[in-house]
């Protein structure tokens, strides 16, 4: 990739290269077999993964230390293919990892992700996989191959290994007031743990059991395996998880709600449980008796908010238009919630995971009803060159900016004259263990942080 100067500017003998090849400076994602930190998010998995030597290592080691240092503890198998592998084919080193990893690793479900070399070397994996399956060992396979795509790709990839190798065929009852949730990707999101802890804990509060599927609040494989029975799927995001979805339905026969915006604040979040509850046919008296409490609870603390919101505005030069650049997830949300609840006007919005061309015009448009007679144009760029070269040229005239971004944006907030809140991948000035941004509690700690970093930088100028 390019080298940049301390100003995140390419440097000069190479700014006409960057924009005339498909380098990518500044990358926001890891590549497909990275998604390997998916499985190690599932409680008792293990990924298996078959690729040259410290790839697996490298990928979970950036989306899980450079990102908030959530690491955690996980064991990665490996096969660390060399030469030998490329020319001879390496399906006999996997068996062998597969072996000792079974013997080895106490846990209730494998997954063999390939890399680049073994796709391209084209070992069958399927045929080794299966030989385990066959003797009732509880393992998956998917091919991950870097050029397959980003993490995100590899997401899909793998949880549609699982539904179809693993959980199975299903034709019994469904359970009733059950839901399995598909939403923000694990370790990708710097607070996916926190956030999902608010979704699950909000969606209990209306009367849900709630098969979270990732993370601490989830059972682990005895989630996965209980996915046919539950009555729904919530998809909670622009388009990751929406595939799944549609294909649950297709096997299944398993309907799904999908809303696109993930809830920030009591607005939304509200407007979300009463949408849940219409299409789960739930009780409305319990949902309207859960807001009620949250309500107070949330507004209880805007109110004090308000004070400082209203009085210190001239003094610590508050910001009056949102810059975001980030995931399309966070970046529909938070937009979202900045302009509604706070007022903001909404600058450049840069969607930077490069969704699937297919569900870009349904983002757009979410966009572009971001509020009553607010709407905002949204781009699309992976490249952390063309972000920054487009938010230069925006005309923050009589406006100070709050950059949602990642810490590659550093150097831009100053630049602007704006302050950073890092929201997304990479993000090295920020340990997070189980902080939220979203829902009633998440939108106070997204309040907090906002303005805590103002206030910071005011009084350091």
């Amino acid at each position: 990739m390019p080298v940049s100067l301390a100003n995140n500017e390419p440097l000069p003998i190479i700014k006409d290269v960057v924009e005339k090849t498909n380098s990518l400076e500044q990358v926001r994602y890891i590549c497909s077999m990275g998604s390997l930190a998916s499985v190690l998010a599932i409680p008792r998995a293990t990924p298996i993964t078959h690729c040259g030597p410290g790839c697996a290592n490298k990928q979970m080691g950036s989306v899980a230390g450079f990102n908030g240092y959530q690491n955690g503890e996980y064991f990665i198998p490996s096969t660390n293919a060399t030469e030998q592998e490329v020319v001879f084919g390496g399906a006999v080193r996997l068996n062998e990892l597969i072996e000792a990893t079974i013997k080895l690793m106490d846990s209730d479900l494998f997954v063999v992700l390939t890399g680049c070399i073994s796709d391209l070397v084209g070992d069958d994996v399927g045929s080794v996989v299966r030989k385990y399956q066959k003797q009732g060992v509880p393992i998956v396979y998917a091919e991950t191959g870097g050029f397959r795509g980003n993490n995100f790709t590899g997401h899909e990839l793998i949880t549609r290994a699982i539904i179809d190798q693993f959980v199975g065929d299903y034709d019994g009852p469904r359970e009733t007031g059950s839901v399995n949730i598909w939403s923000l990707l694990p370790f990708q999101n710097p607070f996916w743990r926190g956030d999902f802890t608010e979704i699950k804990r909000v969606l209990e509060g209306i009367g849900l059991k709630v098969n979270i599927l990732f993370g601490q609040e989830s059972a682990g494989v005895s989630e996965w395996k209980n996915l046919p029975k539950a009555q729904f799927n919530l998809v909670l995001s622009p388009w990751l998880g929406l595939a799944t979805a549609r294909h649950l339905e297709k096997k299944y026969g398993q309907p799904f709600l999908h809303v696109p915006v993930i809830p920030i604040g009591a607005d939304q979040t509200s407007a979300f449980l009463r949408q849940v509850t219409t299409f789960a046919g739930l009780d409305e008296a319990r949902t309207e008796a859960f807001i009620a409490a949250e309500e107070k609870h949330y507004f209880n603390y805007l109110r004090d908010f308000a004070g400082f919101y209203t009085g210190y505005t001239c003094q610590y030069h508050l910001p009056s238009l949102s810059v975001v650049l980030s995931e399309s997830a966070y970046n529909l949300a938070i937009t979202k919630f900045i302009v509604n609840q706070l007022g903001l006007t909404p600058g450049r919005q840069i969607i930077t995971e490069n969704p699937p061309d297919e569900f870009r015009d349904a983002i757009r448009a979410e966009f572009r009803n971001i509020a009553e007679d607010v709407t905002a144009e949204v781009e699309f760029e992976e490249d952390g060159y063309f972000i920054h070269k487009r938010v230069q040229e925006t005309d923050f005239s009589n406006h100070t900016p709050v950059v949602f971004g990642t810490t590659w944006e550093g150097e831009l907030a100053k630049n602007v004259k704006g302050v950073l809140v890092e929201v997304g991948y990479p993000s090295t000035d920020e340990v997070v263990l189980s902080r939220s941004y979203i829902g009633y509690r998440g939108a106070l700690t997204l309040l907090e942080k906002i303005y805590t970093t103002v206030v910071r930088a005011s009084t350091a100028a």
